[in-house]
């Protein structure tokens, strides 16, 4: 596989230009090209220029509005909502963000929906935001479904990811985690696939619900949950806060994120905003300090997504790259 060197000013230029190229407004493509951006800068592949040809034929058939103007409101003191409209999900979080975080500061807590958006791809993108506010952030959204109960052959809930992102004490992000609650994510299956390779024992089930390596045989079965009984408690957690609490669609009811029309993806994400320092005041830090100290003198350990450094260069599969370059001309 051929690859080239490309910088993230140049990902991020191509990536914008190749949404408005296919319909988006431009300020909403700014939102979501930042968001390509920093997947590429953090290695997150599936969520980054691999979405970027399904935004664009999206926007073109109309399953994603590129227009639309999110609607923010506060329908109690500590929440906040915003309706996406069927738009994406990266500039409906910006418009409601700062009203968020002024909630969160004034409450102590805010909870932030995103209702009716397209596929949030990353979930860290938004928490880490929230961080770097000097908040703790708390994310949650579903997917279509493909992941079975265990026992199960048929998907029921999707990849359901949550994320954590919190804050340092000097400003910026401490540490953050963002996860699937499935064993992992379909792009890596759709991946393999691709490339005729065989996935590991674990990752999911073929249609009559028997383990499988093969990714062809997954793709038509279904994913297993992380930790089994474990992540599918996990899992469900996410579904209800995602789709019930903030009345978007179940995972049952929303179809592959990819496909190029059809029904818009009409998801939601739900955020928690908590002021760290509320109720124990320096204590806090102090706790997270000692935390902290107590995995760095371990040499081969560290907290995850902690003292990360960004390149300003990556390398991209040399067709993926000229694809892109195609879509924003």
């Amino acid at each position: 596989m051929s690859q080239t060197t490309v910088s993230l000013n140049d990902i991020e230029t191509a990536a914008k230009e190749a949404l408005i190229n296919h319909g988006a407004l431009e300020w909403i493509a700014v939102d979501v090209a930042r968001a390509v951006r920093k997947a590429e800068a953090t290695g997150n592949l599936i969520c980054g220029l691999y979405y970027l040809e399904s935004y664009c034929t999206q926007l073109a058939s109309g399953r994603v509005d590129g227009k639309v103007e999110p609607v923010v409101t506060q329908p109690k003191s500590a929440i906040v909502k915003v309706d996406a409209g069927f738009g994406f999900a990266q500039p409906a979080f910006a418009r409601g963000l700062p009203q968020a975080i002024a909630t969160a500061k004034d409450a102590g807590t805010c909870s932030f929906a995103i209702c009716h958006s397209h596929t949030c791809t990353s979930l860290g993108y938004f928490t880490e935001q929230i961080a770097e506010a000097g908040l703790i952030g708390i994310g949650f959204t579903n997917a279509s479904a493909v992941v079975s109960p265990p026992g199960g052959n048929k998907a029921v809930i999707g990849t359901n990811p949550m994320a954590m992102s919190i804050p340092a004490r000097s400003g910026g992000v401490a540490f953050q985690f963002d996860q699937s609650t499935s064993a992992v994510a379909l792009g890596k299956i759709t991946m393999a696939s691709a490339a005729g390779e065989s996935i590991p024992l674990g990752w999911a089930v073929d249609e009559n619900g028997e383990p499988t390596t093969d990714p062809k045989a997954a793709l038509k079965g279904s994913l297993v949950s992380t930790g089994g009984y474990k992540g599918y408690g996990f899992g469900l957690m996410v579904e209800i806060l995602a789709a019930a609490v903030t009345g978007s669609v179940n995972s049952l009811d929303v179809k592959g994120l990819k496909l190029p029309d059809g029904k818009p993806h009409d998801l939601g994400q739900f955020y928690f905003l908590v002021d760290p320092t509320a109720i124990s005041g320096d204590a806090f830090w102090e706790r997270l300090a000692r935390l902290s100290d107590a995995v760095d003198e371990q040499e081969h350990a560290r907290l995850p997504g902690a003292n990360r450094q960004l390149p300003d260069d990556v390398m991209i599969d040399s067709a993926l790259w000229k694809l892109v370059q195609s879509l924003s001309t």
